[in-house]
């Protein structure tokens, strides 16, 4: 009696079947157990592999992020310049005058009183020891100053130490470099529904002799690039009381290099949050230059 053949899986399997003889009588029991054994199987295996295929495939969705590739970064914006008119623009949210050389940055008043380390901070910076706070960037000032032709001078901004750390030493600037980096700092104000100028310094006070800082110029060093970022605005140092490589202008006079100085002077500050504009011109103030 011819056997059957078994063990080459399904498809030779139903192959054979489709192409063999007629299986006589006697056979056909023989037929009917593996044809019921075959339909058994399918109706098991089927629906085994389809579910195996189909939790593979969550799976995958699962762990597998929308896009294998990050978005690309945009680059950094560049600062737009805006011309106002003739001698006036507009960079970000501050003003600048190429003829009276004069940078107007609005600010609100930060401290009304307590010990100050900083004159202008962005917003997001040391406010805990500033008196002045601002939403303009850093960067936009910057690029303000450096259109009017400031030059940096480096002459407050410590060496570093053989050990690491700061050095008491401070690097030899030309005069004519130190000249250029002269700048006065004034502050603007409503009062009373008149508009008020006076020096930043009459609202800084010295805690030991209760006199207001001496009237007397900033110095523009510019900050710092450290890993291709502008220091500045890193940190939203602006214009530092105590001294600091990574404002832009620090306070050249004495006690400079002392924290436990000098203070806001409450007699003369207005509240907190009080809207003013802080002005940086050319000390002395007479100077001027064409349009940047």
């Amino acid at each position: 009696m011819p056997r059957p053949i078994i063990g080459r899986g399904f498809f030779v399997l139903a192959r054979h079947q489709l192409k063999c003889p007629k299986i006589p009588a006697s056979h056909r029991p023989i037929r009917i157990h593996l044809l019921a054994v075959i339909r058994m199987l399918t109706r098991l295996i089927l629906p085994l592999i389809l579910s195996t295929c189909l939790h593979a495939n969550e799976a995958a969705t699962a762990t597998t992020p929308p896009s294998a590739e990050k978005p690309a970064e945009k680059p950094a914006e560049k600062p737009m310049v805006e011309k106002i008119d003739d001698k006036r623009y507009r960079v970000g949210k501050i003003e600048f005058d190429s003829s009276t050389r004069e940078i107007r940055i609005p600010a609100k008043v930060n401290m009304a009183k307590g010990l100050l380390e900083f004159l202008l901070v962005h917003e997001n910076g040391k406010i805990h020891e500033a008196l002045f706070k601002t939403d303009a960037s850093p960067s936009d000032i910057n690029l303000a100053i450096t259109l009017l032709r400031y030059k940096p001078s480096r002459e407050l901004y410590a060496l570093p130490s053989e050990t690491g750390g700061l050095s008491g030493n401070f690097p030899v600037v030309p005069e004519d470099i130190r000249a250029a980096a002269r700048v006065s700092i004034d502050v603007e104000w409503t009062k009373d529904g008149k508009l008020e100028r006076i020096g930043a310094n009459e609202w800084i006070q010295h805690a030991t002799t209760s006199a207001a800082m001496p009237s007397s110029h900033w110095v523009y060093g510019g900050s710092q690039i450290e890993e291709g970022r502008f220091v500045a605005e890193s940190t939203g140092d602006i214009a530092a009381i105590f001294l600091s490589n990574a404002a832009m202008i620090n306070y050249p006079g004495k006690d400079n290099g002392d924290d436990t100085v000098w203070l806001a002077f409450e007699n003369r500050v207005p509240p907190e949050g009080t809207n003013l504009t802080l002005i940086i011109a050319p000390y002395p103030k007479h100077q001027s230059t064409e349009q940047p």
